[in-house]
């Protein structure tokens, strides 16, 4: 049997670039609070649907270009979206066989404890938000997953990513 060789990994790395890109956007002050977790929705669409593309090595060296858009503390986005991958990897063939919707509630828990995680590193570093609206991100990022999902699909079926 001859393994498949990967097809079209391009979009893989262009899909993790625009949301790189699209969690420094500018956004209305009232919305930064509720600021989705692009690039965690992104890792996780691409460690259910290819595990195989998405390695820690990747995941590290996103996390570091992560640090330096955001002016963060070097590794530590790269540590919570470490720590996302490998949580949704453990549960890859659970989380796979579940409607849209349960995949949205395992991923508000899984936002929400690297949310918790970053709120730690900051407590750590010396700042740290007032209040649990630090877990907003977690939310809004859980309530975009079933139309995140659904584009994806889409173009990475018409695309044949594998």
């Amino acid at each position: 049997m001859v393994a498949a060789r990967p097809r079209n990994g391009w979009f893989v790395w262009f899909s993790l670039i625009v949301a790189l890109l699209l969690s420094v956007a500018p956004m209305p002050e009232f919305m930064q609070i509720g600021r989705p977790l692009w690039l965690a929705l992104m890792l996780a669409y691409w460690s259910l649907a290819a595990p195989q593309r998405v390695g820690m090595t990747r995941v590290w060296l996103l996390g570091l270009a992560a640090d330096v858009l955001y002016g963060t503390p070097l590794g530590q986005n790269a540590l919570v979206l470490a720590l996302v991958v490998f949580m949704l990897m453990s549960l890859h063939q659970r989380l796979r066989m579940f409607p849209v919707w349960q995949q949205s509630l395992v991923l508000l828990v899984v936002f929400g404890l690297t949310q918790l995680v970053q709120l730690w590193l900051n407590t750590l570093a010396g700042s740290r938000p007032p209040t649990l609206l630090f877990l907003f991100p977690a939310l809004v990022s859980a309530l975009l997953w079933p139309w995140v999902f659904t584009v994806m699909r889409l173009f990475s079926r018409r695309l044949n990513v594998y």
